[in-house]
């Protein structure tokens, strides 16, 4: 697989046909939901899951993403999400890749960017990063390619 940035968490898909529009191809907010899952998967496997940004009283919330839609898929198609953590600055701020490959030959299908900004969760207010956070997100930050 020709992955964009090196080492990617890797998380797969079989689109299934409650994954299908009325058009005959994955809705687009499939997409989104698979790229969720991915993410959630990797911060998980990182070692910071939902109960732990329960503990700590914080999160990353999602304020922007964009996602480039390439190619079409279908039900039986076994997908790939490439995800990695692209930026993590200020202990307030982190960005996330994702790449949506088919396994069977590699080819990009969906590719996308989220920002997340850290808040507190009784509030919703933006809020620094607990060291917890910078500790396990910080290492796994890969440099975005040129």
């Amino acid at each position: 697989m020709n992955w964009r940035y090196p080492n990617p968490y890797i998380h797969a898909i079989c689109v299934s046909s409650e994954h299908i529009d009325g058009l005959g191809h994955s809705n687009n907010t499939q997409y989104i939901q698979w790229c969720e899952e991915a993410a959630w998967a990797h911060s998980a496997a990182l070692g910071m899951s939902l109960e732990m940004y329960q503990t700590l009283g914080r999160a990353m919330a999602v304020v922007r993403s964009e996602f480039d839609y390439l190619k079409a898929t279908y039900e039986g198609d076994e997908l790939l999400v490439g995800t990695w953590l692209t930026d993590i600055s200020k202990r307030l701020t982190m960005e996330r890749r994702f790449e949506v490959r088919k396994q069977f030959d590699g080819t990009l299908v969906c590719q996308g960017v989220w920002q997340f900004v850290c808040i507190r969760l009784d509030t919703g207010a933006p809020a620094r990063m607990p060291p917890e956070f910078e500790a396990v997100y910080a290492p796994a930050v890969v440099g975005v390619p040129s």
